[in-house]
């Protein structure tokens, strides 16, 4: 057995040129098809940390998707508003641990505000059970302070102390409405997160409102109402309506009763929904993309294979004394075959090793860049199941089309071996 090894190696080591080219087109894909994986991996698992230890999120009737993606990823807008009373209601129910109010609708530099309380800063998870934490200054508790996420301050270079003008709706154009006479006070800075917390700007619910003080049905005062930030306090604004909220019940076992409840609201419509829940309806949506990458890995190998099976068909023209010589000398039909499938699985064993190897150092560079760009954490984490499956499948492949140039070699004559060609 050893000797047999010996005299693959031997082979391969006189094709070394070929070989090294066979090994390197192998573990190009396998590099290629962990990355995918990883990717995807990364991609599912970024998605669905944005949030957690939230049992419910609460907002107007609507659709379920609608308010998790303006709620969760402040993409899109609510299309009804809950009163301030229905909240505190519901905030005051004995099964309700504690709440997380958003009132949405406003942005800077097209980045959006979000009006909330310091509940956001004490109780909203991420990844886990990681907690938001300040990189600098406070939260915002003033009636007009703004607490920036840490994208915000890193693109539009805001320091501590500055001095920011909110404008009305979620997408800036040359018309809208400016909130010029209620500038807000940076006073602290999120550490990144890689979420959308990074991309919004928060202020208080008072300070939400107080910046609508004298709108009428979403237009702006026709004139100057006298309210300017010198005779405003915090406590003489009432904050009439939110956009949607967060739950976290005191029990599990009360989740789904308290969101039939809230569904059932009888003073106002609302929706309840369960996070993981519309996560998974989110993602089956776009599912398509992660077959993509499923199938781009599928044809990453095959051309790997079909490049091991070219390396090792053609070489066996050069080879045909060679293996002439081991008939002769009393190399059965099965010695010769087996070499020749060796060969094979050598070649991707090798490929296997390699292309790990260049997927860990290629995910180990480009893990802060891809976390800091788009927001997707690369795992480094041991081969899942399923990718060793992969593996699995990617050398059982090699030794079935190793069985194509051993036909070959064996079905070549010994005296068409010795021949001498002109």
């Amino acid at each position: 057995m050893i000797f047999r090894l010996f005299l693959v190696i031997k082979s391969l080591w006189n094709r070394r040129f070929s070989t090294l080219l066979t090994i390197s087109s192998l573990s190009i894909s396998v590099a290629l098809l962990i990355g995918v994986e990883r990717v995807r991996q990364g991609a599912r698992e970024s998605f669905s940390g944005t949030i957690s230890k939230t049992d419910l999120i609460v907002g107007g009737r609507g659709g379920s998707m609608q308010l998790l993606l303006y709620t969760v990823f402040r993409i899109g807008n609510a299309t009804n508003n809950i009163s301030f009373d229905t909240y505190k209601t519901i905030k005051n129910n004995s099964q309700v641990e504690w709440t997380i109010p958003y009132s949405l609708g406003d942005s800077h530099r097209s980045f959006r505000v979000v009006g909330t309380d310091e509940n956001f800063y004490e109780h909203y998870r991420f990844r886990g059970d990681q907690i938001l934490e300040l990189h600098e200054g406070k939260a915002a508790q003033e009636l007009f302070d703004v607490t920036l996420g840490s994208d915000v301050a890193v693109k539009l270079e805001y320091k501590l102390g500055q001095k920011i003008t909110l404008t009305h709706g979620a997408v800036e154009s040359p018309s809208a409405f400016a909130h010029k006479d209620k500038p807000f006070t940076i006073v602290g800075i999120l550490k990144k997160t890689n979420t959308p917390i990074d991309k919004s700007v928060y202020i208080t619910l008072q300070g939400m409102e107080a910046i609508h003080i004298g709108w009428q049905n979403g237009a702006p005062p026709q004139e100057d109402t006298g309210t300017t930030t010198q005779n405003l306090r915090k406590e003489d604004v009432k904050v009439d309506q939110i956009t949607s909220f967060l739950v976290r019940a005191k029990s599990r076992i009360q989740v789904l009763n308290l969101q039939r409840s809230i569904s059932n609201y009888e003073q106002e419509p609302l929706t309840a929904i369960i996070p993981g829940v519309a996560m998974s309806e989110l993602w089956s949506t776009v599912e398509y993309a992660e077959i993509g990458l499923k199938v781009v890995s599928f044809f990453v190998i095959v051309v790997g294979l079909i490049g091991m099976l070219i390396s090792l068909y053609t070489a066996l023209e050069a080879r045909r004394r060679e293996m002439a010589i081991l008939r002769s000398v009393g190399a059965g039909v099965p010695t010769i075959a087996m070499l020749l499938v060796a060969e094979a699985f050598v070649l991707s064993v090798t490929g296997c090793i390699f292309g790990v190897g260049i997927a860990y150092a290629a995910l180990l560079l480009a893990r802060p860049l891809v976390e800091a760009q788009i927001g997707v954490l690369l795992p480094l984490a041991a081969l899942s199941s399923l990718e060793w499956i992969y593996l699995a499948g990617l050398i059982a492949s090699a030794l079935l089309l190793g069985l194509l140039p051993s036909w070959r070699a064996v079905k070549n004559s010994l005296a068409d071996g010795l021949t001498l060609r002109m």
